[in-house]
């Protein structure tokens, strides 16, 4: 067994649901199960850039209430702040990596558990080997795209958001006689939309691992008037492309490029071709927040676990996942670069199919 007595913990990237479930079952496992202390560090990696450190002890007597059932991060998070290119006010970039790996020394930790998803993870690795930290990972991206593990802290409970969307939509739509678009993100993969689109009974589903043609759509949602339905349900994520190849982008005060507007496209696509009269709902960071499902909080706290234990065992250099109804570790290195996007023939879109649902692609 490793010989550890103080390890820190900090959420990296974009919030999600379940992130506190996670830190809740790491404090658990060590207080209880080693007798460590655990130190959680605010803000991601701007944390540890922070002088003094910005971190906190964390106590069981945090975890008690309503954290188990909150969504967000008590931590809080960064997407931004690359310590390898950090920006800086005039516009020049800098490598603060020695300071990110001085502010863990300074902390006196002898393990760090980092909860992300692929960049956040790729980029700690980094600093992990750079300067001779030991690193664990946990899994958490609501777009469920991480190589080597089924599951991911916070699909479920984005998942669960979007059909509850759709769930919402149809009655409004058949009161109407309209067409619901809903865009749910998902970065460059449609697992969201793809499986909230089943759950929710959706008649057309578009993700960017499908080509399509908006003639296909368009001929689906006629089909569907001429059988007496009233209305239809069509399913976008964020990272379709326009007919001619196009992504759909914006460009945010902060000067990142995000994606978003694919909804309203497809939309008034419809609308032209159809004569329907359409309606688009964008889910966009509703899909972060909310109550995290049951099955967000189990692997939270499956994955905390394991995480505390891969620690004591001293096998670093390793992500926890979730695989054949088991929790397994598998190197992170693998992880971060096994992508994992939508199967075009996979079992969910052959089910779909199988419903009769659309991809626009035929």
């Amino acid at each position: 067994m490793a010989e550890i007595r103080r390890i820190g913990i900090l959420t990296s990237g974009g919030d999600c649901a379940g992130l506190n479930a996670a830190l809740r079952a790491v404090v658990y496992r060590a207080v209880d199960g080693y007798g460590w202390e655990v130190v959680g560090i605010h803000q991601g990696t701007a944390g540890l850039l922070a002088r003094p450190v910005d971190a906190e002890v964390l106590e069981k007597s945090q975890f008690t209430g309503m954290l188990l059932r909150t969504a967000g991060t008590i931590l809080g998070t960064t997407n931004k702040g690359d310590p390898f290119d950090y920006p800086l006010a005039d516009g020049s970039r800098i490598d603060r990596s020695e300071e990110v790996i001085d502010g863990y020394r300074q902390l006196g930790l002898d393990a760090l558990i980092g909860i992300g998803g692929d960049g956040s993870l790729d980029i700690l690795r980094r600093l992990a080997v750079q300067g001779g930290l030991n690193l664990v990972g946990i899994p958490k991206t609501i777009d469920n795209d991480l190589g080597h593990t089924e599951v991911s802290i916070g699909y479920a409970t984005a998942v669960n958001v979007a059909t509850d969307a759709l769930d919402h939509l149809q009655p409004t739509a058949a009161s109407h006689s309209r067409v619901m678009v809903l865009e749910v993100m998902g970065r460059d993969a449609g697992h969201i939309a793809l499986s909230a689109g089943i759950a929710g009974g959706a008649d057309v589903i578009l993700i960017p691992e499908i080509p399509y043609q908006i003639a296909h759509v368009a001929a689906k949602i006629d089909a569907l008037k001429q059988q007496g339905r009233n209305f239809a349900l069509v399913m976008v994520a964020e990272a379709v492309k326009r007919e001619d190849g196009e992504p759909v982008m914006h460009t945010q005060a902060s000067g990142a490029v995000t994606y978003g507007g694919i909804g309203h496209y497809i939309s008034e696509r419809i609308s032209e071709i159809t004569g329907a009269e359409t309606r688009i709902t964008v889910l966009g960071h509703v899909q972060r927040g909310g109550m995290p499902t049951p099955r967000d909080r189990l692997m939270a706290s499956v994955f905390g676990v394991h995480a505390v234990d891969l620690v004591a065992r001293g096998a670093f250099d390793r992500m926890v996942a979730w695989t054949g109804r088991q929790v397994v570790d598998v190197p992170l290195a693998d992880a971060v670069a096994g992508y994992r996007a939508v199967e075009p023939e996979g079992a969910l879109v052959r089910t779909a199919r199988g419903l009769g649902i659309s991809f626009g692609d035929r």
